[in-house]
């Protein structure tokens, strides 16, 4: 097909249309996920992270914007809001998955390939995601018992969404300029 002829301009149509049902379909996964989820919690507890950076760095590339990870967690915070429930937002750099969840020894020589590893302080076999996520729930859990006895640091916002206060980006410089 020519550049612009009428079979590429249908071919075109007909792919367009492949597209928007793919499309379509992860909505509807995503929706049919996401009301599952916050009927069946309370509070959910979610990883901050940047998922622009990790498209752009990491070789997974276009897998990391086509799962529509963003997108759920968007969902979800809307429908928990609703139904008065909570999203909490850990921060993106809370070492999650180096950090040993019994002893709380930080393994900083962990690499990402690494699936497994061993705690050197208490000698415990981790694998990397459940321990992850071990962390990410006495985190949250933290996080959410910080709220609720009142602490000022933390914002709740009015989508739902429990996290820390962000300083302003100016603030952060100010306070290396004058040395206070």
């Amino acid at each position: 097909m020519r550049y612009g002829s009428r079979n590429y301009q249908e071919q075109r149509h007909r792919i367009g249309k492949l597209h928007e049902k793919a499309r379509n379909r992860r909505k509807d996964f995503l929706h049919k996920l996401s009301c599952n989820v916050s009927r069946s919690f309370d509070a959910v507890i979610v990883e901050d992270i940047n998922l622009q950076h990790m498209s752009q760095s990491l070789k997974l590339g276009k897998g990391i914007s086509d799962n529509g990870f963003g997108m759920f967690r968007t969902m979800l915070a809307y429908k928990l809001n609703e139904q008065g429930k909570v999203l909490v937002k850990v921060d993106r750099f809370f070492s999650s998955s180096k950090r040993c969840c019994c002893c709380h020894f930080e393994n900083r020589e962990l690499r990402l390939e690494d699936r497994y590893w061993r705690c050197s302080a208490c000698g415990t076999v981790h694998f990397r995601d459940k321990n992850a996520c071990y962390n990410l729930l006495q985190e949250g859990d933290i996080l959410l018992n910080r709220w609720a006895s009142g602490d000022s640091s933390l914002i709740l916002a009015p989508s739902g969404v429990l996290s820390e206060k962000k300083l302003h980006h100016q603030a952060h410089s100010n306070v290396g300029r004058n040395g206070e």
